[in-house]
């Protein structure tokens, strides 16, 4: 399959465990050797880093066209896959209880990367033209899944944390609150305190992008001691997505 009409760069689903590997392999360069990842079946012998969830999720891989090599991976997670999967892995940090009552098509988003040649160029924008259409072939309603921020000191996350709380958080019966004895609060400076520039640019390129997109986030972070970041639920409603930036990412 190819949704790209970059010649640089293809989309392929992965299509058996061969593809899911390749995932497997990029998200260990990046998760784990990059960022100090590490997991109950992370295989450090084949460098893989695999979950429980891998065999129930859609995988989307960004193929290099010159090289033949993986350059970014999405892990897809519909409604209908996660009921045979157990749930989403957002509930081991949040309680997405209201999200899965709403009686609306769900799709959470997880384990994106890029490799760090790719970054900063065109091939997130490429992912992320796939990514559209693939909800609209499964007819999405909304987007969810957890976003990190680097280590685990929320002290000097506090800005950005405090910024995303106030103004960027989800309405009530779309809110996921996070759970469990990492659970955080991120209101953790008075808004009237906040620099929103500095505190915009502590914020992670992806989170911005969802920001963007009309993204909110959940109520409070979850501290992941796992892969050493914070993390955050970022809820996305497809049918309030900026038009702007809808045009970008759809079809031409």
């Amino acid at each position: 399959m190819n949704m790209s009409s970059d010649p640089l760069f293809r989309i392929a689903m992965a299509n058996g465990p061969d593809d899911i590997r390749a995932a497997q392999a990029l998200r260990y360069k990046v998760f784990v050797q990059e960022l100090g990842a590490s997991g109950a079946l992370v295989d450090h012998d084949n460098q893989l880093e695999a979950d429980h969830y891998d065999e129930f999720c859609d995988h989307m891989l960004l193929i290099d066209n010159t090289r033949d090599c993986v350059a970014g991976v999405y892990r897809l997670l519909t409604d209908q896959l996660a009921d045979d999967a157990g749930g989403f892995y957002s509930e081991t940090e949040y309680d997405v209880s209201m999200l899965k009552s709403s009686g609306r098509r769900l799709l959470e988003l997880g384990r994106s990367c890029l490799a760090p040649e790719y970054r900063g160029g065109a091939a997130m924008y490429v992912l992320w033209h796939a990514l559209n259409a693939y909800i609209s072939e499964h007819e999405i309603d909304l987007l969810f899944g957890v976003a990190s921020f680097y280590g685990n000191d929320t002290t000097a996350l506090a800005a950005p944390l405090s910024l995303l709380h106030h103004r960027h958080l989800a309405p009530g019966p779309l809110r996921p609150i996070a759970h469990g004895p990492t659970a955080t609060k991120m209101n953790l400076l008075p808004e009237k305190e906040l620099d929103r520039r500095a505190a915009m640019i502590q914020i992670p390129a992806l989170i911005k992008a969802y920001l963007r997109l009309g993204g909110v986030v959940g109520q409070g972070a979850w501290i992941d001691t796992t892969f050493n970041t914070t993390d955050v639920c970022l809820v996305l409603d497809t049918t309030q997505i900026n038009p702007r930036q809808r045009q970008i990412y759809s079809s031409s």
